[in-house]
């Protein structure tokens, strides 16, 4: 039980944590985690809203109905997860400005919301570009011994080391 109230939780417990998850889902949906295709069927369904059904009948919408499915609640069961884990582990905080971005930038909320943003939109242009995220192609492409997931994984650590000592 102390496990949960922990400030920082152990790699290979969490590692064991995803694959029996993975398994899970294989089992039950034949189908492997990923979460980039809920943010795009929920983009579609904000869409919907405002243009109409007619949303629906874009050929990317004919191959990913706008659905509410089990893939869009673990994203949302991620969410509410870690702000479960924050708060029992006394971590939670509202911050506009991480005292990393603080300790190498400065105090500019202005420029890490517009960082942020920016960030946001290319990871999504780039997974629905590379047809999954980090979680489809490094944990369930790579547990299916998908080579396309091997090099798209080896890319995303290679891409983040340059980024990291670029930055930082």
């Amino acid at each position: 039980m102390e496990l949960l109230f922990a400030e920082r939780w152990s790699p290979y417990a969490v590692g064991l944590g995803i694959g029996l998850l993975s398994c899970v889902t294989f089992l039950l949906s034949d189908k492997p985690i990923g979460c980039s295709t809920a943010f795009a069927r929920t983009s579609g369904m904000i869409e919907r809203i405002f243009r109409g059904s007619g949303v629906s009948g874009k050929p990317y919408y004919q191959k990913f109905p706008l659905v509410i499915d089990w893939e869009w609640m673990l994203v949302l069961g991620i969410f509410i997860g870690a702000f479960v884990s924050a708060k029992l582990s006394g971590q939670f905080k509202l911050q506009w400005v991480p005292d990393m971005w603080l300790h190498v930038f400065g105090d500019t909320t202005v420029a890490r919301v517009i960082t942020a943003f920016a960030g946001g939109i290319l990871v999504g242009l780039g997974s629905r570009w590379a047809g999954g995220c980090t979680s489809g192609h490094g944990i369930s492409g790579t547990l299916q011994l998908a080579v396309s997931s091997w090099l798209a994984v080896v890319c995303f650590f290679a891409g983040g080391i340059i980024t990291a000592f670029l930055i930082y």
